[in-house]
């Protein structure tokens, strides 16, 4: 039985993270599985992990500081910033050098790398004849410096993986002179959802990461001018993260505390049961390269709304057919989109339908084939 390895940097909250433990659980089926983690952020891995498959911490008792660091920068303790830059100094040795020695005595046949860093590394130091596979989960949006990084990075490995076809074509023509082959598999769902959701309840709801690039800002500020209008129809966002306090501070100098909640992170049973009891997603991310909890709120029926600036969003929603995108981050077109559905219930379930319909072949028992095509025969179907 051949082996694959996965380099992890965590097994923390995080859509690559959620993408990791999805495909290990897939992989198990055919291969033994060991996935190298550089931090041990919790006791267990936050997403539900197979037993067959292996998990190996490679530093033990250290984890990132970026946060204390930047709050030290922030307060000007100058004691206290010298003390975060020499451990965050200590932590970036320690994660170089034990992912690096991973990589170099490693037994696995084939090695999937997670992060652009480690790309690099993998490409530099794996064994001879180990299949070295790397796995972008980013869009550059238009950040040439971090396409260059990717590119850079990949430049000896074998393949590289993209969620996107878009991103595919993209790193196809900068990485066609090194020999690296690019490929699309698109980001899984575990399984559908049963039922599909009644969509009568008032209530919206977002699922992401509490941080600028995902605009729950914006999203407060179109909901406040809908709250207005229809006071009875809530708002559930799901997840947490640096801007919480920002988000908080919003609601109550705004007098939302009644209709907006934040539920802080919650595991996939939590937001699979909210979203089916919600009936419209509302997404206003910047930049999002594949948006896989579009296709969960899809998988139940549950009609989205994004902005056309998340990439991954443009690939998934067919506008006015299983969703709505909305073109130059314009709030108001968005807010009426909303108001169109909340007004009109039949239309809300018609593009639910089509949605859910639309996003089985993002199940684990349709990507599995495409990931079981590259690993034994080196090539994918289109």
């Amino acid at each position: 039985m051949k082996k694959v390895s996965i380099l992890s940097l965590h097994l923390g909250y995080g859509g690559i993270e959620k993408s990791i433990v999805a495909l290990v659980n897939l992989l198990c089926e055919k291969y033994k599985v060991e996935i190298a983690c550089s931090y041990k952020l919790y006791e267990k891995s936050v997403f539900p992990i197979d037993k067959r498959v292996k998990v190996k911490y490679l530093t033990k008792g250290i984890r990132p500081n970026r946060e204390s660091f930047k709050e030290a920068v922030k307060n000007k303790e100058i004691v206290k910033t010298i003390k975060e830059a020499n451990y965050a100094a200590k932590v970036l040795r320690l994660r170089r050098k034990t992912m690096i020695d991973y990589i170099k005595h490693c037994d696995a046949d084939i090695i999937i790398s997670t992060r652009d860093i480690f790309d690099e590394w993998l490409g530099d130091n794996a064994r001879d004849g180990v299949i070295k596979i790397g796995w972008e989960h980013n869009h550059y949006h238009d950040d040439l410096k971090y396409a260059d990084t990717v590119t850079r990075s990949c430049k000896k490995l074998d393949y590289l993986v993209l969620v996107s076809k878009s991103l595919r074509d993209y790193y196809s023509t900068r990485l066609s002179k090194y020999g690296c082959t690019c490929v699309y598999i698109p980001n899984i769902i575990d399984k559908m959802p049963k039922y599909i959701a009644p969509l009568e309840a008032k209530r919206l709801i977002s699922v992401g990461r509490l941080s600028k690039e995902k605009g729950q800002m914006d999203l407060l500020k179109i909901y406040k001018s809908l709250h207005e209008k229809y006071p009875s129809w809530t708002l559930d966002i799901i997840g947490d993260g640096v801007d919480r306090e920002k988000l908080e501070d919003y609601i109550k100098s705004n007098g939302l505390e009644k209709s907006v909640k934040l539920h802080g992170y919650q595991d996939k049973d939590y937001i699979d049961k909210m979203l089916h009891d919600s009936s419209i997603y509302l997404m206003t991310s910047y930049t999002e390269s594949f948006g896989i909890v579009l296709i969960e709120a899809m998988s139940h029926g549950v009609p989205c709304i994004a902005f056309s600036s998340a990439e991954g969003a443009r690939e998934l929603i067919n506008s006015g057919e299983n969703g709505y995108l909305i073109k130059n981050r314009n709030f108001e077109m968005f807010e009426k989109k909303v108001i169109d559905l909340i007004e009109d219930k039949e239309t809300r379930k018609n593009i639910g339908k089509v949605a859910r319909n639309g996003v089985k072949k993002y199940t684990s028992e349709v990507v599995k084939d495409d990931w079981f095509n590259l690993l034994e025969n080196g090539d994918l179907s289109e």
